[in-house]
């Protein structure tokens, strides 16, 4: 049932578009206020339940679930949450590994945020790997794919210990968890890391978080669903705001290669590994993620390309969406197929 008030909400033109599931869902909501969505980062710091994903949930005691931690270059200790197959199912392993990096506009998630996606996805017969990369904006915008290498690195240095098999590997994420794959894709290439599979979802693969306009955008669905329920510009804004401000923009594009801005520029397309582009119809970033599959396609990788339908950005996080249970069923498949358990 969808109330009165959600139609107001929406804009005209969208509202026809997006899938009834999700439309009953935003209609239970008992707040659409936008105060959370964009308050101070101190707020958002103090009071992290108030960000927390739709599927968030603390996994940490359930079975199979271990806490463990790494050291980035610089020292940090980056947490992590392993997810282990059922061993009466799956053997006793060494088991294929598939590193999760979560979304949150590189400003919000931690290891509840995809949780249930990680218990999902380790149905495939796979050790599900969920790192806490660091977070802008007490870390400098790149710091979290400076994590996320050293955590590809860590992996592979702990297979034994980890009970893993390091020939195995494959990555992926949503939203910001997405372009750091994108990223890692390219790195694991020129380093000569063989990966099996890059499953990225809802992905940004432009400089977006740098934009002062929406309009500075050459795709068609960052205009046409820039007022949209789940991604309006206003809160990619808010996330640039905190992780590419203009002021600090000039000082970070000397700290890093420019593709890591915008994927889509990367300056290498061959012999990347098999890519799962996996977009939501309703989405600003529908055509930079499919783009971006595109171009590996040009460069002759193999590549899936899945719109979902009706869904708007990060569809995958509301359990009350049939094409939530289709995105899970779907990365369960695509992961037993890359790492040959099909």
């Amino acid at each position: 049932m969808v109330d009165n008030n959600a139609r107001d909400l929406i804009e005209e033109h969208i509202f026809p578009k997006l899938d009834p599931d999700f439309l009953a869902y935003f209609s239970s909501l008992k707040t659409r206020s936008p105060t959370t969505s964009y308050a101070p980062i101190e707020h958002v710091r103090a009071n992290p339940e108030a960000t927390q994903s739709p599927c968030s949930l603390d996994a940490s005691k359930y079975p199979g679930v271990k806490s463990s931690s790494f050291a980035s270059e610089d020292g940090a200790h980056i947490p992590v949450q392993l997810y282990y197959p059922d061993s009466d199912t799956h053997g006793l392993g060494p088991y294929p590994v598939h590193l999760n990096f979560h979304g949150g506009g590189f400003v919000i998630g931690d290891l509840k945020t995809e949780a249930t996606l990680c218990l999902s996805m380790r149905e495939a017969g796979v050790v599900v790997v969920d790192v806490d990369y660091r977070l802008c904006p007490e870390n400098a915008w790149g710091t979290g794919i400076q994590d996320a290498w050293n955590a590809l690195s860590w992996v592979r240095e702990s297979a034994d210990t980890l009970n893993i098999n390091a020939r195995s590997i494959s990555i992926g994420g949503v939203s910001a968890g997405g372009h750091i794959s994108l990223v890692l894709q390219h790195m694991a290439r020129d380093a000569d890391v063989p990966l099996k599979l890059c499953m990225a979802s809802v992905t940004p693969a432009t400089k977006g978080l740098s934009y002062r306009y929406y309009t500075e955008s050459p795709f068609s669905s960052f205009h046409e669903f820039y007022r949209g329920p789940v991604l309006p510009w206003a809160r990619i804004k808010y996330f640039g705001c905190f992780c590419m401000p203009p002021e600090k923009l000039p000082e970070l594009q000397k700290m890093w290669p420019g593709w890591w801005f915008e994927p889509l520029d990367a300056p290498n397309w061959s012999n990347l590994c098999d890519t799962f582009i996996r977009t939501a119809e309703v989405d600003p970033l529908r055509d930079e993620g499919e783009a971006y599959g595109m171009k590996l396609v040009a460069g002759g990788n193999k590549v899936t390309i899945k719109r979902y339908l009706g869904c708007p950005h990060t569809f995958m996080y509301i359990s009350s969406m049939k094409r939530k249970q289709e995105y899970d069923r779907d990365a369960v498949e695509a992961l037993r197929v890359a790492h040959g358990l099909a």
